[in-house]
C-alpha cells in the first residue's frame, strides 16, 4: 500500500441548518452560491459583517436533510449565535452538530482506492460527497477526502478507515489546506480582510451574481470597481531561531516599499515537513510582485512565495 495519512479533525466543528427555508435562509447570509449547491456536494465559503469583513470561512456541505457548514470549533459558537440571531420567523433549525459526526481527514496517493476498499465507494470529483453507511465521504482539492463518520456506530468504520494508515494530528491537516490555498479564518483574523483578499473568488466561495448577503454592496463595489489592492499568497518561512516564537495568525508583513506601515498579514502557518513554515499570508500585490515582505518588521526573515495551485488575479 502506498502511503496514506489519517488525522482526526478535533480542530473542527459542525453547525447544521435544517428546514424548509434552509436554502433561501444561508443563501441570504453568505457569499457562495447555496441555491447552485446540489444534494451530496460542497464548496467553501464565508461570513461578512456588514462592512464585508470577513468573520468566517468554512466548508458547506448539502445534504438530503439540509446543510453542514464546518468551520474552527473556536468560532463554531459565536458564528452558529450570530446566524441564528437572523432566524427570526424562517423555517430554519440551527443546531450544534459536531457531537453527532467523528471527522477524520485523509491523504495520501492510495487515498481513493483505500476508500473504495473501505467503503465500496468514494467522491471521485473536488467537491463531491458519497453517503454510503455510517458516513459521508468529501472529496476537496489536493486529493484530499474528508469523512464524517456517524457517532452512533463510529468504532468500526473508524478501525476500517485508518486500518494501515499513518496517523497525524490536526496540524498535518491544517497544512494541507495550506499548501491547496484555502484558508481559515481564526479569531485572531477576523474582521481583517473582505472575501478577494483571501481568494474567496478564486475558489468557489464567492458569488458576484447573487443577491444580497451581509457585505455584499462592499464586497461588489470592490470587484466591479477594480480596486483590490490586496491578495492572499502562499509563502514560505525559515525555521525560527533561537526558540524564538512560530508564526502564528496575525502576525504582520513589512515590505521596503511601505517602510513602517504593514503590507501584509499571516492568515494561516503550518511546520513544513521540509522544515520551517509554509503560511498563507495576505499581501499587498504591489509588494509581492516587487519587494520582499518581511515577517513583524522590516528586518525579520524574508518571506518566500511559492506558486499558488490556482492562477491569482491582480485586479479584482
Amino acid at each position: 500500500m502506498k502511503e496514506l495519512k489519517t488525522g482526526a479533525l478535533e480542530n473542527l466543528a459542525l453547525i447544521q441548518f435544517a428546514g424548509e427555508e434552509a436554502q433561501s435562509f444561508l443563501h441570504n447570509q453568505l457569499t457562495c452560491d447555496v441555491t447552485a449547491l446540489e444534494v451530496n456536494q460542497s464548496t467553501y465559503g464565508s461570513y461578512c459583517t456588514p462592512k464585508g469583513r470577513v468573520l468566517a470561512t468554512f466548508l458547506l456541505v448539502r445534504m438530503a436533510e439540509g446543510y453542514v457548514m464546518q468551520l474552527p470549533t473556536a468560532l463554531r459558537e459565536p458564528i452558529q449565535k450570530r446566524l441564528a440571531m437572523y432566524v427570526l420567523r424562517a423555517k430554519v433549525k440551527v443546531a450544534d452538530a459536531g457531537p453527532q459526526w467523528i471527522q477524520v481527514g485523509l491523504s495520501g496517493e492510495d487515498a481513493a482506492s483505500h476508500l473504495e476498499r473501505t467503503f465500496g465507494a468514494f467522491p471521485h470529483e473536488n467537491h463531491q460527497a458519497t453517503v454510503i453507511r455510517d458516513a459521508i465521504i468529501i472529496r476537496l482539492p489536493g486529493g484530499r477526502y474528508q469523512t464524517l463518520v456517524s457517532s452512533n456506530n463510529a468504532q468500526a468504520a473508524l478501525n476500517a478507515l485508518t486500518a494501515g494508515t499513518e496517523p497525524l494530528p490536526p496540524a498535518h491537516w491544517e497544512w494541507l489546506d495550506i499548501r491547496a490555498g484555502i484558508p481559515t479564518i481564526l479569531p485572531a483574523t477576523q474582521e481583517q480582510f473582505v472575501p478577494q483578499m483571501l481568494n474567496m473568488d478564486l475558489i468557489g466561495g464567492l458569488s458576484f451574481s447573487k443577491g444580497c448577503y451581509p457585505g455584499q454592496e462592499i464586497v461588489a463595489r470592490m470587484h466591479f470597481l477594480g480596486r483590490l489592492k490586496q491578495r492572499m499568497y502562499l509563502a514560505h518561512l525559515p525555521a525560527a531561531a533561537n526558540g524564538a516564537a512560530p508564526p502564528q495568525p496575525g502576525d504582520k508583513l513589512y515590505s521596503a516599499d511601505l517602510g513602517n506601515q504593514s503590507s501584509g498579514m499571516i492568515v494561516n502557518a503550518a511546520t513544513s515537513p521540509a522544515h520551517g513554515y509554509d503560511v498563507l499570508a495576505v499581501i499587498q500585490t504591489s509588494s509581492a510582485q516587487a519587494h520582499t515582505p518581511h515577517w513583524k518588521s522590516l528586518e525579520g526573515p524574508v518571506l518566500t512565495l511559492a506558486p499558488m495551485p490556482y492562477p491569482i488575479s491582480v485586479t479584482a
